[in-house]
């Protein structure tokens, strides 16, 4: 699926104190890896969806401060209404919201319409854009029309209950035509939208400098949003840096502190998340958070070694699942600020079931047994070969970075453990994104945010026709095809939660993925860093944070 967000990296976010004039606020933030492109249509990288996200305008965003969560209007004047049938759903764009200043607009200011949101969801549906989004509206668009220049009225084949969540997001934010034709191919190196801010430097995968849009229309608690002048974000994929600089004051608040420095930052001693004393003196706060994220290592269901459904290509997968050491991960490398993954739903999920306990544990004596019953037998190097005699050896992808090493040496020592020879390939996560979409990559350790609470955007990660897109194992079963595709016409209920418990069950069955863990996030925070709050959903609150000293 979408967000898609589909290769997901951990982000972490920072600020600076304002060194310039007290007028001029500027944000220095940090992204944890590098953007792919700025076209909301393709993009689906944390780091390229926290970018869109404040550059466009979607017609809904979240409450920032209901919890639950809430969907309030924001290009829209009003909620959307729909008929008795849930079918045909009509939107009221806000009047007097202009795009940022472009080229591409001849010197004239121009605003935005309903023909803009209805253009940026046709261009989901584009195949030459093999939009990750696709999934939203593609065969589930019966109509879509302006029916004057403040008004769209979409029409559905079926009702879809998580069409609001879809308006919420960077896919569905307003695209001028005039900017696709001017730039073509190129226009994700041209990001042009109605956002809170505009994008005044991009350079690539390093610093970018978005500017407070002055003509933006919300408001927030009576204040003119966004409360900073400037974003100055770097792309820093080093933890050391990131935490060393927060330290030094260089940062106003840092997000998931990673599990490998955590011991710099949390009382050791602490059975639970603590901030060392030294730290909590100086006015800084911790608060663990609950994000909704679950980390998985999917394998390539059509790569010739790990790939297929026959019955000693599933026995490999699940020994590998049932060789992975979920309680060391946990208390080793994630600190213990996580819990065990039961199934691709994290808690506070829309669909997610706190009963439901997953039939693979770690199980070194099972998954070795399983390995001889399927005839992949030990050889005298003390390595297994394939049950036709030849090598067994698989390949993984991995960050170069400390976490990334620290990742490789725990799946080293799990998998040797079973006789199973391994090595690591080591990229940049954007890199073995694309490969990972032509299905050149045979196992890679990742992570997925929710786009939106509901556990459609999870499901959706291993629903066939996605394959190529968020579904980077390309499973493709047809009991789960069927089972999603009904669960997608249910709202959130005993119904559904039923099939989800079926789907659950597949994906053990099958073995697509080993399921890892939910994190949970240490967010620290500088004493003068104002309004500061972690949303469940949105990747950033750029527009809402101020810094008052």
């Amino acid at each position: 699926m979408k967000r898609l967000r589909v290769f997901a990296a951990t982000l972490a976010f920072a600020a600076i104190a304002p060194t310039a004039m007290a007028a001029d606020k500027v944000l220095h933030a940090f992204l944890s890896t590098g953007e792919t492109g700025l076209d909301p249509a393709v993009a689906s990288d944390i780091a390229s969806l926290s970018l869109l996200e404040n550059l466009f305008e979607p017609m809904l965003r979240y409450d920032y401060d209901a919890r639950p969560v809430k969907l309030v209007p924001s290009g829209l004047r009003e909620m959307p209404t729909s008929d008795a049938s849930g079918k045909v759903w009509t939107m009221h764009v806000r009047p007097g919201m202009f795009f940022a200043d472009d080229p591409a607009f001849s010197g004239k200011k121009r605003e935005v319409t309903a023909a803009d949101y209805k253009f940026a969801i046709e261009r989901l549906l584009d195949p030459a854009l093999k939009s990750p989004w696709a999934f939203m509206f593609d065969g589930k668009l019966a109509d879509l029309r302006t029916l004057d220049k403040y008004t769209l009225r979409l029409t559905l084949k079926e009702p879809d209950p998580s069409l609001l969540f879809y308006l919420a997001l960077p896919a569905t934010g307003a695209v001028a035509k005039e900017v696709t034709d001017v730039y073509g191919s190129q226009v994700g190196n041209h990001p042009v939208g109605s956002g809170p801010f505009t994008m005044e430097q991009w350079k690539r995968s390093d610093k970018i400098t978005l500017a407070a849009n002055k003509g933006y229309l919300q408001v927030w608690q009576g204040k003119h949003l966004p409360m900073v002048d400037k974003v100055e974000v770097k792309i820093m994929e080093e933890y050391q840096s990131r935490v060393l600089g927060f330290l030094n004051g260089e940062f106003d608040y840092i997000e998931q502190v990673p599990e490998s420095m955590r011991d710099m930052v949390l009382d050791p001693a602490s059975s639970q998340p603590v901030l060392k004393k030294e730290l909590a003196a100086r006015g800084m706060v911790l608060a663990p958070f609950p994000v909704l994220q679950t980390y998985y290592m999917w394998m390539n269901m059509d790569d010739p070694v790990i790939g297929g459904y026959s019955k000693e290509k599933v026995a490999l997968r699940r020994a590998i699942a049932l060789g992975y050491n979920g309680p060391e991960d946990i208390s080793l490398l994630k600190k213990g600020l996580a819990i065990p993954a039961q199934s691709p739903l994290p808690p506070n999920v829309l669909g997610y079931d706190p009963n439901y306990r997953s039939p693979i544990s770690y199980n070194p004596k099972l998954a070795k047994a399983l390995l001889d019953r399927f005839g992949y037998k030990v050889g005298k190097d003390g390595f297994r070969t394939l049950p036709n005699g030849q090598p067994l050896a698989l390949l993984m992808h991995s960050e170069p970075t400390m976490v990334g090493r620290l990742r490789d040496e725990l799946w080293r020592k799990n998998l040797n453990a079973l006789g199973i020879r391994v090595s690591f390939k080591t990229d940049k996560k954007t890199e073995i994104i694309k490969a990972s979409r032509l299905g050149k990559v045979q196992m890679f350790e990742t992570n997925w945010v929710a786009d939106f609470p509901d556990g459609e955007n999870f499901y959706q990660l291993l629903y066939g026709p996605n394959s190529g897109r968020a579904n980077y194992a390309r499973f493709n079963l047809p009991e789960y095809n069927i089972r999603y595709e009904k669960a997608t016409q249910l709202s959130d209920g005993p119904e559904r939660n039923a099939i989800y418990r079926e789907m659950n069950q597949l994906i053990h069955a099958y073995n697509p993925w080993v399921l890892l863990i939910h994190p949970i996030s240490a967010d620290i925070q500088q004493p003068w860093l104002k309004n500061y709050k972690r949303h469940p959903v949105e990747l950033t609150n750029w527009r809402y944070v101020d810094i008052v000293h």
